[in-house]
């Protein structure tokens, strides 16, 4: 899934699509990519945005989320971020109500959101382990 170009009428080039690709290292954000997008949808539906999408939504993102940690989905370099692979897959397995997931947010939402969890869960563990450590 292509985030951008829509507008050009060549191929673009492969230089500039690894250039441009962030998977091989914020695909480490998976859980946290998920986790925040169950929350965005949750309050979009308490807003009155999503009605009945909201479940299907939830339920895609869980089965995604259980289906990475399981190993019965691999995260792929055809994807240029973590966000589109979730959003790719979502609407593989929902349709058309997956197309609802980024409503009202922006792909610089979702990275800040998902490097700070990143963060504050490394920082857990950590000391998790230093107590443990000690």
């Amino acid at each position: 899934m292509k985030l951008w170009g829509g507008r050009f009428t060549k191929e673009t080039n492969q230089l500039v699509h690894n250039f441009n690709a962030s998977i091989s290292y914020d695909q480490k954000f998976y859980k946290q990519d998920i986790l925040g997008s169950i929350a965005h949808v949750t309050m979009l539906e308490k807003q009155g945005i999503l009605t009945t999408e909201k479940d299907a939504i939830v339920d895609g993102l869980q089965g995604i989320l259980n289906d990475l940690e399981s190993g019965a989905l691999e995260i792929t370099a055809e994807h240029e971020d973590i966000h589109s692979f979730v959003e790719a897959n979502l609407i593989e397995r929902i349709g058309d109500p997956g197309k609802k997931l980024h409503t009202g947010r922006s792909r610089n939402d979702q990275v800040a959101l998902d490097m700070k969890l990143y963060t504050r869960d490394e920082i857990v563990e950590i000391n998790d382990l230093l107590k443990e450590l000690m």
